[in-house]
């Protein structure tokens, strides 16, 4: 019996261009989220806006490029996913260091916002490096 990833798993890999498109919309409600919403309540969060906008311009090349691979969607597309989840993972990284060197000034709003982000992201990191890579059993028998 497939499990509920396997089944995640095996209707991306015969759907690339879907896996494309979640990391696009996803990294377009990362840009509003920093660009709008979390600039205009900065005391609440306490990550500075110059940071923000940082964070929300490098989203905004993320969705563009998972956006060109979803449109344009290479034969060999599992090259373009490898990529956007090393971008995804490095900035996750980058986040993380944030989170550490603005912790003073961070609320419990603004580091419960960031770490529930990284979390998503990585999840979408670790279903990316799946499908570029293979590492899971497609088992194309039905149960």
């Amino acid at each position: 019996m497939k499990t509920k990833l396997q089944s995640l798993l095996h209707h991306l890999i015969s759907n690339p261009k879907q896996i494309f498109l979640i990391d696009g919309f996803g990294a377009l409600v990362t840009t509003f989220s920093l660009a709008v919403v979390l600039v205009i309540f900065e005391s609440h969060f306490g990550m500075p806006r110059k940071i923000l906008y940082i964070l929300s311009f490098a989203a905004c090349i993320f969705a563009i490029y998972s956006f060109s691979c979803a449109l344009r969607m290479p034969e060999k597309w599992q090259p373009f996913l490898k990529a956007i989840a090393i971008m995804n993972f490095m900035y996750c990284c980058a986040t993380f260091f944030l989170l550490y060197y603005f912790y003073e000034n961070l609320t419990i709003l603004g580091l419960t916002y960031f770490i529930l982000e990284i979390i998503v992201i990585l999840i979408l990191v670790k279903i990316e490096f799946m499908l570029a890579t293979k590492t899971f059993n497609i088992n194309t028998t039905k149960n």
